[in-house]
């Protein structure tokens, strides 16, 4: 079956993996609602794309039935709130997953709990626009920011008249050094 007979919205993962198939395209970040969410309310997503694309391959498995996979790429930039500034800053999301399919849902939870890869339950529908919107969630920062943020750190504001009103309090540590100072009688 052609690439181009694959829905990504409703992709039958085994006949697209059978037929070695490969899709590709790019979709509206505005269109991804969770992700436009995520976006600094000064820097609008309906500009940027996600680019994507998604390949199938069956990959043979000694005494068993040949093993459905997909490798899922996909990128994006989008502009987040900098946690030290607060103004937006560039982040580029780039996504590489591969994902291990088994027949239903109770065999995926197993092999999921002892392999390293991504192990899904084998559909007829499977939404590629969402799994693609999740992976992107997921690889956004915990708490982004500048490198080089314009904004110093604490300490910005400072009061001229704070360090001229208190006396210099004495070295706690100056009292000890006295005593050790004075000869025994």
């Amino acid at each position: 079956m052609p690439a181009k007979d694959f829905d990504p919205l409703h992709l039958d993962v085994a006949a697209f993996a059978r037929a070695d198939a490969r899709l590709e395209g790019a979709w509206p970040l505005a269109g991804m609602e969770r992700m436009a969410r995520e976006a600094h309310e000064e820097a609008p997503v309906a500009e940027t794309a996600v680019t994507w694309s998604a390949e199938g391959e069956l990959r043979p498995r000694p005494g068993d039935e040949p093993q459905v996979w997909l490798h899922l790429r996909a990128r994006t930039s989008i502009s987040l709130e900098c946690q030290r500034c607060l103004r937006p800053v560039a982040v580029a999301l780039d996504v590489d997953r591969q994902y291990r399919f088994e027949r239903d849902e109770t065999r995926a939870a197993e092999a999921d709990l002892d392999s390293e890869e991504d192990v899904l339950a084998l559909t007829r529908s499977l939404d590629l626009h969402a799994l693609v919107e999740d992976e992107l969630l997921l690889a956004l920062p915990i708490v982004p920011r500048h490198a080089d943020c314009a904004m110093p750190l604490g300490g910005a504001v400072r009061d001229a008249d704070f360090d001229q009103d208190e006396e210099p309090r004495p070295n706690p540590f100056a009292a000890l050094a006295a005593l050790k100072k004075t000869p025994k009688a």
